[in-house]
């Protein structure tokens, strides 16, 4: 910053500004507190060089003075920053030119700063090392392209990827080295490290998991535990890293004596009964904190939304036990003054206050809250519901706030998918699971398979006159290639449901169906000619009824992680028709999740349908198992009784024109699944399970025979609708129908 001698107290005629080139000289005059008519003075000029500098655009800025015949010209000579026109990478493979630029200081069109450019070296190298390249080189390589433009080229040197191949614990003595990496979320690098990320090293995720240790001794009774920070270094060879955790454990400690102090709402006896610790038991935080919420949740439910619950703890660290009391405070009773709605533009707001399980007027409720936001979500028409509180228009008043993000609930989709069952499929559809903002669902689908066409056509209404009753119909044509025969069906149905609570549920349906049995494999044939009421061909109807009541206290209905449903239905046909049966149905899963990411279920379901009259149950409406939706491993369709008929065409037949299979009128299957992520920003899932069941024919007794299969496989919720690939493998294969070996099962796409 320079400045030229001249006259203190001169007067000034004109200020000028020179050099500049993009910034306009009246953005610099306009900083400037010197004006033409001013009187010149060094500590003024001074001052205006100051702000000048202050824009942050320029480099240098000069001041001097000219004398002319109308006086003394005030003139700013500047020198600019140069800016930033181009930014370019060199040598990454590993990582888009985009996914570098993302959070780098130095940005395209921006005034060149040494301090930026640094600091995006720095980023880079963070970006690299996030995913296992910690021996990246970046060099910045800076042209001048013209006055004042500049490009920056960054040269990378990847270098190769560096995963974790040991992490090891000092100092532990109550769990084993396996069970404390089960715990954190950084993984030991292993042979599918490509496909799940396993084996990255992640700073703060690693120090995370410092404190997923220390939880998990907290949950133990290992209240003194101290967990270090992670070391983390390089092997010698520089190919591999190492991570040591040190640990201190200390004592562990069991529950001692409970009691219950403040303001209680209840007796101390009966707010004990909803307690999950017991004493004698090993402490645990975990539990601890459950039983707060839950204690919370009794004065909540009971108007007092600022309940405080806090647990006083006594060490007895001779006797390793901690006393526990929770002193109970009610704080106010308050009643809901307004609830507000927003983030619909689509979704009428009836259709979000319906899910509601508070009410304007009446007391809080904080189960009612919670339960309000798992409706909402459940719901499906929303990525994000948000129920929460504000001070209302007194101290003893609230109102709420349900802010949702809405998702897009109608899809058009022409496209194409496989499965197992059906091979090739062409298919098309549309759907609007929020039709006209009122939750009404409708869809128009078709697909076309190797072995299958669907056609249906249906609308639903969830609150049928803005009551619980839910009202809908379809009108439906299907064709599918059996083993032994084909079925053709055409028909409509009305349906309805009435929910008893937010758990239970009825529904109810009525149907009539156009059925023909037709294209028979030789052995059906020889069957339907010796025995046509057992063996039909040609078109008969159906009329039915069917009834259902289902249990449903999972945490989320469409990705359950805990909780059970319980279902059981009834079908009675002939209420006119052909065709007369009574089949009866029973499910039950529960959910259970071993850990935050590994959900346990199991499932059991078990059938019985029975002739009604004189005619026998059609032979389509029996039991069959098998493929991916029941029996994994096993051919679908081929559980259950066989016949074997001899050809009676004196040509050689196969074998599987040999056997016709006959359902079952009994049904037992279930199956144990492991599923745990794989790419969780992707929605890909990993699965193990155990499958068992069979089809027991008449004289036959429910579970006198089971088949099992074992498996694995992968699930993804893919753009196109889920996909299921899953290998199982038969436990005890059937001669001439099942391969030793097992079975891919593969199904992709929505299946109408």
């Amino acid at each position: 910053m320079m400045g030229a001698a001249y006259a203190e107290g001169e007067k000034i005629t004109d200020i000028r500004v020179k050099g500049n080139r993009r910034i306009e000289a009246a953005v610099i005059l306009n900083v400037l507190t010197l004006k033409p008519g001013d009187s010149l003075y060094s500590d003024k000029t001074d001052a205006d060089l100051r702000a000048i500098y202050r824009l942050g655009h320029f480099q240098d800025v000069q001041v001097s003075t000219e004398e002319t015949a109308q006086g003394v010209v005030l003139i700013y000579t500047v020198q600019e920053k140069p800016v930033v026109r181009d930014i370019r990478f060199e040598g990454n493979k590993e990582l888009k030119a985009d996914k570098l630029k993302e959070g780098m200081e130095l940005r395209q069109n921006s005034v060149f700063s040494t301090k930026d450019l640094d600091r995006s070296v720095a980023r880079i190298k963070k970006l690299y090392a996030d995913e296992g390249f910690y021996l990246v080189e970046v060099s910045p390589v800076i042209e001048k392209q013209n006055a004042g433009e500049l490009a920056v080229t960054f040269k990378i040197n990847e270098g190769k990827k560096i995963l974790i191949r040991s992490i090891r614990f000092d100092g532990n003595q109550a769990f084993s080295d396996s069970k404390l990496r089960g715990v954190m979320e950084t993984k030991e690098k292993w042979f599918l490290s490509w496909l799940t990320g396993a084996g990255t090293y992640k700073e703060e995720v690693l120090k995370n998991d410092a404190l997923l240790i220390a939880d998990h001794y907290l949950n133990n009774g290992y209240v003194n535990i101290k967990v270090g920070e992670p070391v983390v270094k390089m092997n010698e060879a520089k190919d591999a890293l190492e991570v040591t955790v040190g640990i201190t454990e200390g004592d562990q400690y069991r529950v001692g004596e409970i009691d219950f102090k403040g303001e209680l709402l209840e007796p101390a006896s009966e707010l004990r009964k909803k307690l999950k610790v017991e004493q004698g038991e090993v402490f645990s935080r975990a539990v601890l904190r459950a039983d707060i919420s839950t204690l919370t949740d009794v004065y909540g439910d009971k108007g007092y939304a600022f309940a405080n619950v806090n647990p006083v703890t006594k060490i007895e660290a001779d006797k390793k036990i901690i006393d526990l009391t929770f002193d109970m405070e009610k704080g106010q009773r308050v009643h809901i003054e307004r609830i507000a709605i927003a983030g619909n533009p689509k979704t009428r707001d009836k259709v979000i206050r319906r899910e509601l399980r508070v009410t304007e007027g009446e007391t809080y409720s904080a189960t009612g809250m919670k339960r309000s936001k798992q409706n909402l979500m459940n719901l499906g028409f929303f990525e994000e519901a948000n129920v929460a509180t504000a001070k209302g228009s007194a101290s003893d008043k609230l109102n709420v706030t349900v802010d949702v993000k809405e998702k897009p609930t109608g899809t058009f989709s022409i496209g194409g998918g496989y499965s197992s069952l059906d091979g090739l499929i062409g298919q098309g559809s549309v759907q609007q699971a929020n039709f006209l903002g009122l939750g009404l669902r409708a869809n128009v689908s078709a697909s076309i398979g190797g072995k299958s066409q669907t056609y249906s056509l249906g609308i639903a209404d969830p609150h049928f006159m803005d009551t619980k009753w839910n009202l809908g119909m379809d009108i439906y044509r299907s064709e599918r290639d059996y083993i032994d025969y084909s079925r053709r069906l055409t028909g409509g149905d009305i349906k309805a449901g009435y929910p008893i609570n937010d758990f239970i549920g009825t529904f109810f349906l009525y149907k009539y169906e156009i059925k023909d049995i037709f294209n028979p494999i030789v052995a059906y044939q020889t069957l339907n000619t010796q025995d046509p009421v057992t063996y039909p061909l040609g078109t008969t109807t159906t009329s039915s009824i069917l009834g259902s009541i289902t249990r449903n206290v999972t945490d989320y209905r469409l990705d359950p992680t805990t909780g059970m449903i319980n279902s059981f239905s009834a079908e009675f046909a002939g209420l006119g028709g052909n065709n007369k049966f009574a089949r009866y149905v029973t499910d039950h899963t529960w959910f259970h999740p071993l850990t935050k990411k590994v959900v346990f279920s199991t499932k059991l379901t078990l059938g019985y349908i029975q002739a009604v009259g004189s005619s026998p149950v059609p032979i389509d409406e029996k039991f069959y198992l098998g493929g991916i939706f029941s029996l994994r491993g096993y051919k679908a369709r081929t559980v259950s009784p066989v016949k074997i008929q001899p050809s009676t065409l004196g040509t050689a037949q196969t074998i599987s024109d040999e056997k016709v299979y006959l359902g079952g009128n009994k049904e037992a299957f279930g199956n144990v699944e492991l599923t745990f992520p794989l790419l969780s920003e992707f929605g890909l899932k990993g699965v193990a399970f155990f499958d068992y069941g069979n089809s027991y024919g008449y004289g036959q007794n429910m579970f006198s025979s089971i088949l099992m299969s074992y498996g694995g496989g992968i699930r993804w919720a893919s753009p196109i609708g889920p996909l299921r690939l899953e290998y199982g493998i038969p436990v005890n294969p059937r001669n001439g129908i099942d391969s030793n070996s097992g079975r891919l099962e593969f199904s992709i796409g929505s299946m109408f």
